[in-house]
């Protein structure tokens, strides 16, 4: 199972999760779960989510280097920037991965693994006092 995890970016807060069966690609996940952002929000994504830009205008995602070429200064630092930005997100997976029920295979009922991780999400939520 691959988990899709959108994180509020001012406090951390898990604020919906979803789910797919198999090896799914993040963005197709996105796609399928019909999450809707309003038009207020940024959203920041890694290099998995190139196309997001066509279906919300206020996204950002790093460049990707061409092929056969460089990076400019400013969309290194650009780069730079958002790495910084996404390591509040990477801090977010690494506190629910202290579960060991989503460090290894997942081998109960495939209709249960989002009510467990919902409930690990909640349980995360709750220890951040929002």
């Amino acid at each position: 199972m691959k988990d899709l995890i959108v994180i509020d970016g001012l406090n951390a807060q898990i604020i919906c999760i979803d789910e797919a069966k198999g090896s799914v690609h993040d963005f197709e996940i996105f796609k399928q779960s019909g999450i809707h952002i309003h038009d207020d929000i940024l959203l920041v994504g890694d290099k998995g989510f190139k196309g997001v830009c066509a279906i919300y205008a206020r996204s950002l995602i790093p460049f990707k280097k061409p092929r056969k070429g460089e990076l400019t200064a400013e969309q290194k630092a650009f780069n730079s920037y958002l790495s910084n930005f996404r390591m509040l997100i990477e801090h977010v997976n690494r506190r629910i991965k202290r579960f060991k029920i989503l460090q290894i295979r997942y081998r109960n009922k495939q209709l249960k693994h989002l009510l467990r991780v919902s409930l690990i999400c909640g349980l995360y939520n709750y220890e951040l006092g929002v």
